[in-house]
């Protein structure tokens, strides 16, 4: 069972401090930022690089000890040597001692370089959650949660592994190829030139394939984003799929989608592993140079057979990198695109944040004003609101009706400053709400929508989500005064039923009336219905007008309603027609002004009449 009373302030401090971390080094390119966030971790790090360091060292060390092992055996052959049996048994053993050793280190090194990358993928993970809860309504509003789960999921995956995939492997392959060619030169140039022939082909044909794979994978991610909203949408909307039999359609889009990004992979695939086997060919072929021409140098006696086989035996061991030099050239392809996506994610400017030297919100009088507010919204061509003032002091329910579209819900957004205004001013107790914290303010406006939300967890925990910390008194008073009480006490486990995913145990109404408990329990200043009594009956919304008009005496009540039974018990009701203010006052002044307040009303209490002239007009 989730719960969320426990753990409320849990890590919040920890991910703001990851979170400047990820943003140190912002303006330098993806892949030195990683190196740099992954080096944080220094002795982890560093263990993980020396034992890389010295693993390679000791690799290298195996090559010219089979040498020796084999000139060894050769005289032990021999009945002129003296000693030559206990010599290859000591080469023996410091051979066994060298490799076990080696794989003790590149133990050491496979497991300090997954702690960095599954210490950075935790800090990312809560560096990527905590932007998620500051980025502004207007950024989700324009971004699906699709691409922000492929996000946090694909991307921030390709981050986290490249320290132990990207930078260890170059550390790894740049000691055993340049100690290596030295050791390989201070023995034999032209053997040595031979034996590295293929670095050059391999250095040319791994540049040209990150700069494929890093533009293949761009576009990888997005197809995946592609299918991840698909899916996304299908399970969120999963009884309207089976309600119209939109099975067959919404598999053919899934299926459209999933090999739109199948056919890629399919060529990223291609892509790697045909450079890796030109790679590795070019490898063999510098192999059978080596061996053509170190043995006509055994046969002509210019060389041992064992340095000959250590030359060879050092070509193998640079087999399995040379392999994996496809896979290194993968990541860092992956970690540049997913880098520059995940920064990019990181670095979006929160539109609605803290002013600095911005002061918690002081209720004195509580009094609500707007100011003259407009307001477009993000991209729109249309303002919204345009010149909207009125006035709410405490105890007054101000009820706000229109036609969909007309900018009431904006109202009800504006206030707690989900938005800002585009120009005028909203005040509580003559502050703007620009220039007080924005917890604050949010802790002093409740806001009740349409679309009730609830967590997969209990009715108690559902109701306490803004005050974890509230007495089951404060819970209980809440339900009653939401007319949700009698209905808990009568489940099996009362307030410790757990509700499921989006509330889908509740009807309609029962979420409805829960998400009024939930603003309820936090006893705001200012409190805000969207609408959101719709799936209520008139008898219990009756109820439930009545328990709350006794909580808000001494508060400020924003109705927004379509339904004019909700809010013609307002002391003051505004009417909106396309983001302005058409008519203000009393239900009774406003029938009494006989405009288009009348109209709606009496389109709404004599629909009979209005039949009867669809039906002469027919």
């Amino acid at each position: 069972m989730i719960t969320l009373k426990a753990g409320r302030d849990r890590s919040r401090g920890d991910a703001r401090a990851h979170l400047a971390a990820v943003h140190a080094g912002k303006g330098r390119t993806p892949l030195v930022r990683i190196s740099i966030f992954s080096l944080r971790h220094y002795w982890q790090a560093s263990l993980a690089i020396g034992a890389t360091i010295v693993a390679s060292v000791l690799q290298l060390m195996i090559p010219r000890l089979l040498g020796h092992a084999v000139d060894q055996a050769q005289n032990v052959l021999s009945a002129a040597a003296q000693g030559a049996e206990q010599a290859l048994f000591w080469t023996a053993m410091t051979l066994l001692a060298v490799s076990v050793a080696r794989g003790f280190f590149t133990l050491v090194q496979n497991y300090y370089s997954e702690s960095v990358g599954h210490h950075v993928g935790y800090e990312l993970r809560l560096a990527f959650y905590d932007k998620v809860q500051k980025l502004s309504y207007s950024y989700h509003d324009r971004v699906h949660s699709g691409d922000l789960i492929t996000l946090g999921l694909l991307d921030l995956d390709g981050v986290r592994m490249f320290f132990s995939t990207g930078l260890v492997r170059v550390v790894l392959l740049a000691v055993l190829i340049g100690v290596g060619a030295f050791m390989l030169f201070t023995t034999d140039a032209l053997l040595a030139m031979l034996a590295l022939s293929f670095v050059p082909f391999v250095a040319w044909r791994s540049s040209a394939a990150q700069l494929t794979l890093r533009a293949t994978w761009l576009v990888l991610q997005e197809r995946l984003s592609v299918l991840t909203r698909v899916m996304e949408e299908n399970l969120g909307g999963i009884r309207v799929v089976r309600a119209f039999s939109g099975q067959k359609f919404e598999l053919g889009k899934f299926d459209a989608a999933s090999k739109a990004a199948l056919e890629l992979a399919h060529r990223r695939v291609f892509i790697r592993v045909s450079n890796t086997s030109m790679m590795t060919f070019s490898f063999f072929a510098a192999m059978g140079l080596v061996l053509w021409v170190g043995g006509n140098k055994v046969i002509a006696g210019e060389m041992s057979v064992g340095t000959l086989a250590s030359f060879l035996t050092f070509m193998t061991i640079l087999q399995m990198p040379v392999r994996q030099l496809g896979l290194m050239v993968n990541s860092f392809a992956r970690a540049a695109t997913c880098g520059e996506r995940f920064y990019a994610f990181i670095d979006e400017k929160i539109e609605i944040e803290d002013k600095p030297g911005s002061v918690p919100l002081a209720i004195t009088q509580g009094t609500l004003r707007f100011e003259d507010v407009h307001f477009t919204y993000p991209g729109a061509s249309h303002p919204t609101l345009t010149g909207v003032s009125f006035e709410a002091r405490a105890g007054e329910t101000i009820g706000i009706v229109g036609a969909p579209g007309s900018g009431k819900s904006t109202i009800a957004h504006l206030i707690p400053r989900f938005y800002d205004v585009t120009a005028g001013r909203i005040t509580i107790d003559g502050q703007d709400v620009r220039d007080v914290t924005v917890e604050s303010l949010r802790r002093r406006v409740g806001v009740v929508q349409q679309d009730s939300f609830l967590f997969t967890t209990t009715i108690e925990n559902n109701i306490a989500y803004g005050d974890p910390w509230a007495k089951e008194t404060k819970i209980e008073k809440a339900a009653e005064s939401a007319q949700l009480h009698n209905y808990i006490v009568g489940l099996p486990a009362e307030y410790d039923t757990v509700v499921g995913e989006r509330g889908v145990s509740l009807s309609g109404g029962q979420r409805q009336r829960l998400a009024i408990a939930r603003s309820l329990v936090t006893r705001p200043s200012v409190l805000v219905f969207d609408d959101s009594t719709a799936a209520i009956d008139a008898g219990t919304e009756h109820r439930i007008r009545s328990a709350i008009r006794r909580f808000a005496k001494d508060r400020i009540t924003i109705i927004i309603a379509h339904r004019l039974s909700s809010l013609m018990h307002a002391d003051r009701i505004l009417f909106l027609d396309d983001g302005q203010i058409a008519e203000q006052g009393s239900h009774e002044a406003l029938l009494a002004l006989g405009g288009r307040y009348k109209a709606l009303y009496d389109l709404q209490t004599r629909p009979d009449e209005d039949i009867e002239i669809e039906r002469a007009a027919q």
